[in-house]
Formats: structure tokens, sequence, C-alpha cells
């Protein structure tokens, strides 16, 4: 009987002494180089070294009302994907629609820089995959630089079956896996 309530007793000691540790002040942790208020604008600079007012002059963007319309763009510039067809490199019509929507939003903001990664699903070799998703990145790139006009910044990275967003092992999650991904750098 003395053993449990000896044990009790420690127990509950143990109990406080961890929630007092746990409720201590933490010191802040700065923030990383380029970050924070000393680094400009708006707390934080961009990638190239400059602060962000000059990130944005340089996009044409004057307004916070610009920055928006700018941001909400990029974020669906990035967040739609061209699908291919199983062992396909081809451009459908659904694809090629999507790339046209990517021009015009190319060409409003003619200065960004974009990474067009193509991907694939499990199957194959990696050699095999890998030269599959370069053809497919390049298939967009090709399209974009043929259909509109410009004079874009485009790099293309094959990441062939390395990065799937789905991981199934079934056609629905292939076909999820079999595409090119824009990544934005402004």
């Amino acid at each position: 009987m003395k053993i449990r309530q000896v044990f009790y007793t420690l127990l509950m000691i143990f109990a406080v002494v961890a929630m007092n540790a746990c409720a201590c002040h933490k010191k802040p942790v700065p923030p990383p180089p380029g970050y924070g208020p000393e680094s400009g604008q708006n707390g934080f600079s961009n990638q190239s070294g400059g602060n962000v007012g000059d990130r944005w002059k340089r996009l044409g963007i004057t307004t916070e009302a610009q920055k928006r319309e700018f941001l909400d763009s990029a974020a669906a510039f990035e967040n739609q994907d061209v699908y291919f067809d199983y062992n396909s490199y081809t451009l459908s019509e659904p694809a090629k629609k999507l790339l046209d929507d990517k021009i015009a939003f190319l060409h409003k903001y003619p200065s960004v820089s974009v990474t067009i990664q193509g991907n694939c699903d499990e199957r194959g070799t990696e050699e095999y995959n890998l030269a599959l998703g370069q053809k497919r990145a390049e298939a967009a790139k090709d399209y974009i630089m043929h259909s509109g006009g410009g004079n874009f910044h485009l790099n293309t990275v094959s990441y062939g079956k390395e990065r799937p967003v789905a991981t199934g092992h079934d056609e629905a999650a292939w076909a999820k896996n079999r595409r090119d991904h824009f990544a934005l750098k402004y």
C-alpha cells in the first residue's frame, strides 16, 4: 500500500514538473535573412535582394488591388496542372485551353519566370519516367512559345515519378500524377 502511495506521489510531482516546463516562455526566434521589418516594405523581401516594392513595380503593380489580383491569378496559374494520357506527352484539347489561359497570364505579367515540371505515374522505370516527364514539360513549353508570341521566361524540369500528388496504386491516382505542374518565380 505504501509503495503505491509513493508511486502516485512521484507520478503527480512528475506531471506538475512537466506542465511547468511546457509553460515556460520561449525566446522568440529571429526571422531568417531577408524577412522581418528591416528587410523593407510589408516585412519581407524578394529573392533577388531588392525590397518587395521593387518586385511589385517590376511586375507593373502599383496598388493593393492590383497586388491582390496578381496573387489570385498566380495561385490559379500554379494550381491548375496539365494532365496527360498514359504513356503520352501529346497535349489534349483541354490541356491546350488551359495553356491558353496561362499564356494570357504571361502576357499580362511578362517578367515572371515559370518552371514547367513534368511528372509521371509510378509505372515504368526511373529512366523512362524522367525522359517522359521531360517530354511532357517540353511539349507545354513548345506550345506556349509557339502560341503565345511572347518572350517568356520558361524553364523545364522532369521529376519522373519522384513527386506524386496521389499516392494510390490505381488508375485514378495514376491519372492525377501524369501531369505538368507550373511553378512561378517573381
